[in-house]
C-alpha cells in the first residue's frame, strides 16, 4: 500500500477495496461493478495475501453458482423445477400488463416474462417498475397446476448497502487534501491518478492531469446535483457509458438512446411518472443515434431540462439528471475552424436550439484517453456502493452547499439567464464532490469556476453559431477571482479560432453586466467592446500620433508614435522595433504581402523567434498574397507549413501559427489582441541585401546573424492604440 491507501484504510475502514480484484474479477463476469464490489467487501476485507485469494474464490463461487447467463435460461428453470427453489444474482424488473390486469417480473437473464410477485416487493421498491434494480433474488416454483405461471418471487434483496452514516463519510473526507480527495475519487471507480498525469500531457496547459481528472470528475456531477443536464461527446473507449452503467445503482443507462414519453417521463395509461421519477441519473447512450417515438417526447423534455416541472394531464415534478454521452469522430480543429459546423453537429435533429441551451456543461471527451488495462489502479479505493450512497445524499441534499457557492461566487460580463443556472449548478455539484464538510480555499474555488464557465461557454459557442442573429453572441463569460480580477474564460480547443468566437464576422457586440459585480471591481464597464479577435478589415481609428518620436513610453508602457528609418541606419533588430507592444499579446496578426523568396522567408523565420522568446503569443496568423504563378504559391504554402509544423512540435512553446492567402491585399501591418495597429512600411523587409551581386553571403560579413549589425532601407514604422 502507498501512503494514500494506508490514509484511506484508516479513514474509511471497511468501506474500501483494492480495485485491481475488480478488473480480476471483470474479465470473468458480466455483473455490474457494485455488484461484484458488494461481495468483494463481504469477502476480501482484509489485507492478508492468502485471504483475500480465498475471498476471491468465494466472490467467484458465488457468482457461478447464483449468476446465470441468457444462454443458461433453460438450465436455470429446470433447476428451480427440481430443486423448488433458488436464488440468483440478476437484474429484475416488474412490468404490468393491462390485458390481464396484474404485475408479472421479468429477469434479465432467467428467460421468463411471467414471474409472479407479491406487491409489497415493488411498493417498497418502485424501480422495480421502471429500469429493474440488481438484486439477490430467490425463485421457488409452483407446483399448481392450474395457475398460469410457474414461478414467484418468494425473497427479493437489492444489492447494496442497508445502513449509510453520512457524517461519518464527511469525517472521513477530512483526513485528505483536495488533491488527496481527488485521486481517491478517481481510484474508486478503478482509474490511476498517475495515468492521468502521464497522459496528460498531450494536453498544453495541463501539466499536472488536473484538467483530465477534472473531465472524469464532471462525469459525477448528475450524480450530486439533480436536474442536472449535461453531454460529453468524443472518443470510443473512454469509459462514458461504462461510468454511467456500472458505478452507481442510483442510476441507470439508455442503451441504444431511444425513449419514449411513457418510459421516461410520464405513462398515460398507468397515470404515472416514467424514469425520471424513479432514478437520480439517466444517461442516454449513443445520443447521435437516439431515437424520438413521439413528436411531444422533446416538446416535454424541454419542459422538464429547463425546471424539473413538466405537464401532461397533470402537473409532474421530478428531480433526476439527464447525461448524453456519444462519439464524435470529426476532426475538432476542423470544426472549430469551420464557420458551417459545429461540435454538436452529431446530435440528431430534434436536439433544438432550445434543448441544447438547456445543457449545463459540455465535457470534452476528445481530451479523454481511451481507457485501457495501463489505465486501471492497483490501489484501494472506497467500494463503490459506498461512494454510491453518498453521491445519493448529496443529490438530495443542496441547503447546505448552496450558501458557500452564493458567498464566493463573483460573475462578470455576458452571464445571462441559463447562463447562471448552469454556473450556479456546475459549482454547487463540484463543491459538493470535492468538499462534502467544509470549504474550498480562494484558490480553489476560481479553479472550479473556471471549469464551470469553460463547460457553458463551450455549449453557447455552438449556439451562437447556429443562430444568425445576437441571442447567445456574449460568448465572452467571466468572473471575478480570489485576487479581485476580471477572468474572461475560453475554451481551449476554439479560443484562437474566428470562425467560433465570430461565426458572423461582427466585431461588436453589447456586454451583459452584473450591477453588483461592477461596484466589486469599482468601474464601469463600456456598453459596447472589441471581441478578442483581429481581422483584416478592421479599421483604424484616427489616433493622435506623437509629435515628438524619441516620446515612445509612458512609465513602462509603450504609447502611440513614429519611428523613421533613415536609408543605411544600423540598431534596429525586430526586438527594438516591436517587442515593447508585443508582450502581452496572445494573439497576434501579421500581414506580409510578399514571402516569396527565400530572406523574406528568413525574415519570417527571425520574426517568430523573436515571439517565442516573447512568450506570450499562443496564436500567430499570417496573411499572405498568392504569387503569380500556382506552382510558386504551392511551394510558400509549403514552406508555411514547415514553419508552422516546426513550432508545433517545439515542448517549449504553445504557440499555434496558422497561414491564410489574400489576393487583395497590399499594406503591411501587424496587429495584436491588446489593441495594437502596427504599420510596418515595408514589412519585415526593412533589411538591404549585404552582397546584391554575389549569389551568396560572406559568412563572416557583420550584420549576416545579428540583424541590429544589417543598414536597413529607408522606411516609416507608425504605431497605433485602437
Amino acid at each position: 500500500m502507498d501512503r494514500l491507501d494506508i490514509k484511506l484504510n484508516e479513514a474509511f475502514p471497511g468501506k474500501v477495496v483494492r480495485k485491481d480484484l475488480l478488473h480480476d474479477l471483470r474479465k470473468t463476469s458480466n455483473v455490474p461493478s457494485f455488484v461484484l464490489e458488494f461481495f468483494l467487501s463481504k469477502y476480501c476485507a482484509s489485507e492478508d495475501p492468502e485471504e483475500i485469494e480465498e475471498g476471491k474464490k468465494a466472490v467467484q463461487q458465488t457468482i457461478e453458482k447464483h449468476y446465470v447467463h441468457s444462454d443458461d435460461s433453460n438450465r436455470a428453470q429446470s433447476m428451480v423445477e427440481q430443486k423448488n427453489r433458488h436464488k440468483f444474482i440478476d437484474k429484475i424488473h416488474v412490468r404490468y400488463v393491462e390485458r390481464e390486469k396484474r404485475y408479472w417480473a421479468e429477469m434479465e437473464n432467467f428467460g421468463s416474462k411471467r414471474i409472479a410477485i407479491n406487491p409489497r416487493f415493488y411498493q417498497e421498491n418502485e424501480k422495480l417498475l421502471e429500469a429493474g434494480v440488481w438484486a439477490e433474488i430467490t425463485l421457488a416454483y409452483n407446483e399448481v397446476e392450474e395457475d398460469d405461471y410457474a414461478f414467484y418471487v418468494e425473497d427479493l434483496r437489492p444489492i447494496q448497502i442497508a445502513h449509510f452514516d453520512v457524517e461519518r463519510f464527511k469525517k472521513g473526507r477530512e483526513a485528505f487534501t483536495t488533491e488527496e480527495w481527488i485521486d481517491v475519487l478517481i481510484r474508486s471507480i478503478g482509474i490511476d491518478p498517475k495515468w492521468l498525469e502521464e497522459r496528460s500531457r498531450h494536453l498544453k496547459g495541463d501539466k499536472d492531469g488536473k484538467r483530465l481528472k477534472y473531465h472524469i470528475l464532471s462525469r459525477f456531477l448528475p450524480m450530486v446535483q439533480n436536474n442536472y443536464n449535461s453531454i460529453e461527446l468524443g472518443g470510443r473507449s473512454t469509459g462514458k457509458s461504462y461510468f454511467y452503467a456500472e458505478f452507481s445503482p442510483y442510476s441507470t443507462l439508455l442503451s441504444g438512446g431511444q425513449a419514449s414519453t411513457a418510459t421516461l417521463l410520464y405513462n398515460n395509461q398507468r397515470k404515472q411518472v416514467g424514469a425520471v421519477g424513479f432514478w437520480d441519473t439517466i444517461a442516454f447512450d449513443e445520443v447521435a443515434n437516439m431515437k424520438i417515438k413521439d413528436a411531444d417526447t422533446i416538446q416535454i423534455m424541454k419542459d422538464y431540462m429547463a425546471n424539473g416541472r413538466f405537464s401532461r394531464g397533470t402537473s409532474v415534478t421530478a428531480y433526476a439528471s439527464f447525461a448524453f454521452v456519444g462519439n464524435f469522430d470529426l476532426n475538432i480543429p476542423t470544426i472549430v475552424n469551420s464557420y458551417d459546423h459545429d461540435l454538436l453537429a452529431t446530435l440528431p435533429k430534434a436536439f433544438d436550439l432550445a434543448v441544447i441551451d438547456r445543457l449545463f456543461n459540455y465535457i470534452p471527451g476528445w481530451e479523454i484517453p481511451k481507457i485501457d488495462e495501463e489505465s486501471y489502479t492497483t490501489n484501494y479505493g472506497l467500494i463503490t456502493d459506498y461512494l454510491a450512497e453518498y453521491l445519493a445524499y448529496a443529490f438530495k441534499h443542496s441547503s447546505e452547499y448552496t450558501a458557500i457557492v452564493r458567498e464566493m461566487l463573483k460573475k462578470g460580463d455576458n452571464i445571462e439567464g441559463r447562463d447562471d443556472l448552469a454556473l450556479q449548478k456546475t459549482i454547487l455539484g463540484f463543491v459538493k464532490l470535492l468538499w462534502p464538510s467544509g470549504r474550498p480555499t480562494p484558490e480553489e474555488f476560481d479553479e472550479v469556476v473556471e471549469y464551470a464557465l469553460e463547460g457553458r461557454r463551450r455549449v453557447k459557442e455552438q449556439l451562437n453559431k447556429r443562430k444568425p442573429d445576437e441571442e447567445y453572441a456574449r460568448i465572452d463569460m467571466s468572473y471575478i477571482n480570489s485576487k479581485g480580477e476580471k477572468v474572461v474564460v475560453y475554451c481551449p480547443e476554439s479560443k484562437y479560432s474566428e470562425a467560433t468566437q465570430n461565426p458572423r464576422r461582427q466585431p461588436d457586440v453589447e456586454v451583459r453586466v452584473d450591477p453588483e459585480i461592477t461596484k466589486d471591481i469599482d468601474s464601469q464597464p463600456p456598453v459596447k467592446k472589441r471581441r478578442t479577435r483581429i481581422s483584416p478589415t478592421d479599421k483604424v481609428e484616427n489616433t493622435p500620433v506623437a509629435e515628438d518620436p524619441t516620446k515612445q513610453f509612458e512609465g513602462d508602457e509603450p504609447k502611440p508614435g513614429r519611428k523613421e528609418l533613415m536609408h543605411g541606419d544600423i540598431g534596429y533588430d525586430y526586438e527594438t522595433l516591436y517587442k515593447d507592444y508585443l508582450k502581452g499579446a496572445k494573439v497576434i496578426q501579421l500581414e506580409e504581402p510578399y514571402l516569396s523568396m527565400r530572406y523574406q522567408m528568413e525574415n519570417l523565420t527571425r520574426f517568430v523567434e523573436m515571439l517565442i522568446k516573447i512568450g506570450d503569443c499562443r496564436s500567430f496568423t499570417i496573411y499572405t498574397k498568392p504569387c503569380d504563378r500556382p506552382e510558386d504559391t504551392e511551394r510558400v504554402r509549403q514552406q508555411l507549413q514547415q514553419l508552422s509544423d516546426t513550432i508545433a512540435d517545439m515542448e517549449t512553446t504553445d504557440m499555434r501559427i496558422d497561414f491564410k492567402f489574400d489576393g487583395t491585399m497590399h499594406d503591411r501591418c501587424i496587429r495584436t489582441d491588446t489593441g495594437w495597429r502596427i504599420d510596418t512600411g515595408r514589412g519585415l523587409h526593412i533589411y538591404q541585401n549585404l552582397n546584391p551581386d554575389r549569389e551568396r553571403t560572406n559568412p563572416f560579413q557583420m550584420g549576416t546573424y545579428d540583424l541590429s549589425l544589417r543598414p536597413t532601407h529607408s522606411t516609416t514604422i507608425t504605431y497605433t492604440k485602437i
